[in-house]
C-alpha cells in the first residue's frame, strides 16, 4: 500500500497520505507543517496500528471514532463529509446519492470535487464513493485508481473498474 503519514494535534488527526513510494515523497507532502516546526514522531500510536492494521487486511475498520480537525468552506461540504463517513466499510454509495444524502441531488460533481480535496482518507472514506452505475470514479492518491480498488477489496465491497 505504500508509505503512510498522518499529521495530529492531540487527539485531532489533521491529515493522513498513503500511497507514497518513498518515505521523502510521503514527508514532502508535509513540507508546510514541518517548515512551521512540526516535528516527526509516534504522534498516535494506537491510530497508527489501526491504520497499519486495516491496510494489511487483518481488520475492517470504519474509523468513525477517529476525530478530525476538518474545516469545511460550506454548510454543503460539511454534510458532504458527514455522510461520507456514515458509509459503512464494505459499502458503497454513488456521488449522485451522497449528494442527495447532503440535501441536494444534483451536486454530484460538487461532491466529486469535495472528495477529491479530502485531506483525511481512510477516515473520510472517500474511496467509498463512486460514480453513476458503480464505476470507480476517481481517486487522488499516488497510486490512483488501483489504490481505491485495493481499499474496496479491503472491505469487501464491489464495484466495477473503471
Amino acid at each position: 500500500m505504500g508509505w503512510v503519514g498522518m499529521a495530529g494535534e492531540g487527539l485531532l488527526l489533521h491529515s493522513l497520505v498513503l500511497g507514497h513510494s518513498s518515505q521523502a515523497e510521503c514527508l514532502a507532502r508535509f513540507q508546510d507543517l514541518l517548515a512551521s516546526g512540526a516535528v516527526i514522531d509516534d504522534w498516535n500510536p494506537e491510530l497508527r496500528t489501526r491504520v497499519q492494521r486495516f491496510l494489511a487486511g487483518d481488520v475492517c475498520d470504519d474509523f468513525r471514532d477517529v476525530e478530525t480537525a476538518v474545516t469545511e468552506s460550506t454548510p454543503f461540504a460539511s454534510r458532504v463529509i458527514a455522510a461520507v463517513r456514515r458509509i459503512p466499510a464494505g459499502k458503497v454509495l454513488s456521488y449522485t446519492e451522497v449528494a442527495a444524502q447532503s440535501g441536494s441531488p444534483r451536486a454530484s460533481r460538487a461532491v466529486g470535487n469535495i472528495m477529491a480535496r479530502n485531506r483525511i482518507p481512510l477516515v473520510i472514506p472517500c474511496h467509498r464513493v463512486v460514480a453513476s452505475g458503480g464505476r470507480l470514479g476517481g481517486y487522488s492518491s499516488p497510486q490512483g485508481l488501483s489504490m481505491k480498488t485495493r481499499l474496496l477489496q479491503l472491505e469487501g465491497a464491489v464495484a466495477a473498474t473503471p
